[in-house]
C-alpha cells in the first residue's frame, strides 16, 4: 500500500512564559511519513514511561520494607541487650 505524501499542520515549537507554561505553539507543515515517525515516538515515549512508573511503585514497597526491617533490627538488638543484661552505649550529642 503506498502513502501519500500529504502534507498536515502540526506542532513544530511552542513558546513558554517566564514560569515555562505552554503560551502558544507555533504551526508548522509535517508530512505524513514524519507524523507517524513523531506517533512512533510518542509510542515508545510511553512505553518507557509506563516502565519507570513500576519501577517507582516497587521501590515504594521496598522502602517500606526497608523501614520495617530497620525497626525489626533495632528491636531484636534491644532484645539482645536485655538478654545479656547491659543496655547499649549511645553517645548523645551535646546541643548547641
Amino acid at each position: 500500500m503506498a502513502q501519500s505524501h500529504e502534507v498536515r499542520p502540526a506542532a513544530a515549537r511552542t513558546r513558554r512564559d517566564e514560569r515555562g507554561r505552554v503560551s502558544g505553539v507555533e504551526r508548522k507543515d509535517v508530512s505524513d511519513r514524519q507524523l507517524e515517525a513523531l506517533l512512533a515516538r510518542l509510542d515508545a515515549i510511553q512505553a518507557e514511561l509506563a516502565r519507570i512508573n513500576r519501577r517507582l511503585e516497587a521501590n515504594e514497597g521496598f522502602l517500606v520494607l526497608a523501614k520495617e526491617l530497620r525497626g525489626l533490627n533495632e528491636s531484636l538488638n534491644a532484645i539482645a541487650y536485655a538478654a545479656l543484661g547491659q543496655s547499649p552505649q549511645v553517645r548523645r550529642r551535646r546541643a548547641g
